[in-house]
């Protein structure tokens, strides 16, 4: 019988790769995905597995601190979906890991590459058919690097190009991408059979022991539900905002151009206010989602659109900033 239990879902990525009994899997998947010059061979978990985080968790836990004995901080999360401002979150974050390596007094040379990854289940990249993102420090001109910096890497999981009779052979990452979208299909044995090496044996038993324990597997089924749940929940409330930002910014538009007094400025003008209430919309809707979430009052839509766009960028990543304090806590 497949073992039925889904990598994706936040208490098994937690478990499999954020456990100190699992971190030769976490090796082998950092090595997969950075191709490091030296290999990295030791890693300490910084934020290791706990039951207790995911007993009352209502939003979903899926990032994994750790640092090699070169001193680089990784961190890697998972995402099941898309949300907007994503890559300018993982920016404000690998930053602030960056800072936070410092204490007062402490020498600027002590600092190391600290390195962000983000697994996603969904496509970030329409227009590139590209998997691997690699962000890092550098002239546009000279291509020079900056070393000991920041990096923000992005992984979308569904552009490997696999199968199941030729996954034994193909790169390292597109077998983690592989094992990470569909080990919940198969047996422990038939997975053994195509994974032979450590990393991903140790992998495969974690699973294993999720699927055979009662409690785990219990929590593996609350959790997936939870993810759902959380997902539908940011989903539904996104398209309400987009449909009433939109609506509003139409208004806007129409009014703008009927000022101008010519009928290109008003054909012009409700251009722009669909566009403009487009993203106007989606921001409203992160944040009455992340509002929910948190237990806050919901701003009405008509409150927010009168805020000033800055204001709403602002507003959304202090939300989102709580919302990971949540999580850390």
């Amino acid at each position: 019988m497949p073992l039925g239990i889904k990598v994706y879902v936040d208490f098994v990525f937690k478990k499999m790769f954020g456990s100190p009994e699992n971190s030769i899997a976490l090796i082998g998947l950092l090595n997969a995905i950075l191709e490091l010059p030296r290999t990295i061979t030791d890693v300490t978990i910084q934020n290791p597995f706990s039951y207790q985080e995911f007993d009352n968790a209502k939003v979903v836990v899926l990032d994994v601190k750790a640092k090699d004995s070169a001193g680089r901080i990784f961190n890697v999360e998972m995402q099941i979906a898309i949300h907007p401002g994503l890559l300018q979150r993982m920016m404000y974050y690998v930053s602030e890991m960056y800072t936070d390596q410092l204490a007062e007094g402490d020498d600027y040379t002590q600092l190391n590459t600290t390195i962000s990854i983000c697994l996603l289940t969904r496509t970030l990249f329409s227009d590139s058919g590209k998997a691997h993102h690699r962000f890092e420090m550098m002239d546009a001109e000279s291509g020079r690097k900056l070393d000991r910096a920041v990096e923000v890497h992005t992984v979308e999981l569904g552009k490997f190009d696999f199968e199941e009779m030729t996954i034994s052979n193909a790169s390292p990452m597109a077998q983690w991408a592989w094992l990470i979208l569909n080990a919940h299909k198969y047996t422990a044995e038939e997975l053994r059979h195509l994974f032979p090496e450590l990393a991903f044996q140790r992998a495969i038993g974690c699973l294993e022991s999720i699927s055979s324990k009662t409690e785990d597997k219990t929590m593996h089924d609350q959790r997936e539900k939870a993810q759902r749940d959380y997902d539908w929940m940011l989903s539904t409330a996104r398209k309400q905002g987009i449909k009433e930002g939109i609506e509003q910014g139409i208004e806007q538009g129409i009014e703008q151009g009927i000022e101008q007094g010519r009928e290109q400025g008003i054909e012009q003008g409700i251009e722009q206010g669909i566009e403009q209430g487009r993203e106007q919309g989606t921001i409203i809707g992160a944040i009455q989602a992340l509002q929910q979430i948190l237990g806050d009052p919901i701003s009405p839509v008509d409150t927010l659109v009168a805020e000033p766009f800055t204001q709403l960028q602002e507003k959304l990543a202090d939300l989102q900033s709580r919302v990971r304090s949540r999580l850390d806590s």
